[in-house]
């Protein structure tokens, strides 16, 4: 099992080290793996003057899987746009071809407290949000800024084809038959054009799959539902704007964004697992960061791409025996609990598995 280790800017570096450590149990413990590092997003343009270089997307081709850690730093702000950290994480996400965002929004029974709603609102929760990857306004053309009658102007469009859409569709309908076979499209088809062909591509594949019970649900009234009564939803799948910022709203129902991982997944399942938040660089070098995100992409990775279930059940276990026993990053502390730091939290997992 090749794996491509991006640990990135900002705490990646830290996060993606006690993920290693993770790796490095299940290959003494039996397990074939190779791990090869490379650049992206800052470090990357520092090393070879590209936010994606050329060596680091021939090395996640060649993997069966890619670590990522964080990207970007305020010290980027100010290079011209194809240059800056976060245009090499879409663009390997484009040259990859991978379409598939899985995010879940896990709360653990002990972290309930964490959360900023109350207890009995998020007790329980398990969503699971599916967020196309490679298209919609991020990718869409034309896309600039311009001076139109002497003022400048910005512009970008929304685009969705039937095919970029249907496919993602059906991930999403697969992964809701695994589930508890509710699946919600949400998406602003009274509005938006685009949204109305997703609207109709989703019910048609819907046709494929009785046995799921599909609703719609437009985005404003999908983020006010997340909050209000989030445990309605089983699998969500939207867009990728819509569902970037939804599963960032998923995320603090959860306690924190640094409990939560992510797959990004190609049509054959080869992914790029990464957790979903930043590369925080208020905190970077401290290690204060969060690692379970990061730790638990790794448990995504053997589920999605390794097909080993086994092996993703023990590191999930792992980190909730950690939970268990009250090991604690400064984001989820609560009074009471033992405070660690990432690499304490990291050996701490370890010691769980």
């Amino acid at each position: 099992m090749k794996i491509a280790v991006l640990p990135g800017d900002g705490i990646g570096k830290e996060i993606v080290a006690q993920a290693v450590k993770v790796l490095d149990v299940l290959k003494r413990d039996g397990l074939k793996i190779e791990m090869e590092y490379a650049h992206i997003g800052g470090a990357g343009y520092d090393a070879e003057g590209d936010p994606l270089p050329e060596s680091t997307l021939k090395l996640a081709r060649a993997a069966d899987a890619v670590l990522l850690g964080a990207v970007g730093g305020p010290q980027y702000d100010t290079l011209d746009r194809p240059l800056r950290p976060e245009r090499g994480l879409l663009r390997i996400r484009k040259e990859l071809n991978l379409f598939a965002n899985l995010r879940p929004a896990l709360l653990y029974p002990e972290l309930a407290s964490a959360s900023t709603l109350k207890p009995e609102v998020v007790a329980g929760l398990d969503i699971m949000i599916v967020r196309e990857l490679t298209g919609d306004v991020y990718f869409g053309q034309p896309r600039g800024i311009e001076i139109r009658n002497g003022e400048r102007v910005g512009f970008n469009t929304m685009i969705y084809s039937e095919a970029e859409v249907r496919r993602v569709a059906h991930v999403a309908f697969g992964i809701a038959m695994k589930r508890g076979r509710k699946l919600c499209s949400v998406e602003k088809a009274n509005v938006l054009e685009c949204s109305e062909l997703w609207k109709e591509v989703v019910a048609e594949v819907a046709r494929e799959y009785p046995e799921v019970e599909l609703s719609t649900m437009y985005v404003d009234n999908a983020a006010m539902q997340l909050v209000r009564n989030p445990k309605q939803f089983d699998v969500i799948v939207t867009g990728n704007i819509f569902g970037d910022i939804l599963s960032d709203e998923a995320s603090m129902l959860s306690g924190s964004i640094g409990m939560l991982p992510s797959a990004s997944l190609d049509e054959h399942n080869k992914g790029m697992y990464e957790p979903i938040h930043g590369s925080a660089p208020d905190i970077a070098g401290k290690d204060l960061a969060n690692p379970l995100a990061t730790i638990l992409s790794v448990a995504m990775m053997y589920k999605y791409t390794f097909n080993d279930p086994v092996t993703a059940e023990r590191i999930d276990n792992a980190v909730k025996r950690v939970i268990a026993q009250g090991y604690r990053t400064g984001d989820i502390w609560t009074e009471g609990c033992r405070r660690v730091s990432c690499s304490e939290m990291g050996d701490a997992v370890i010691a769980a598995m």
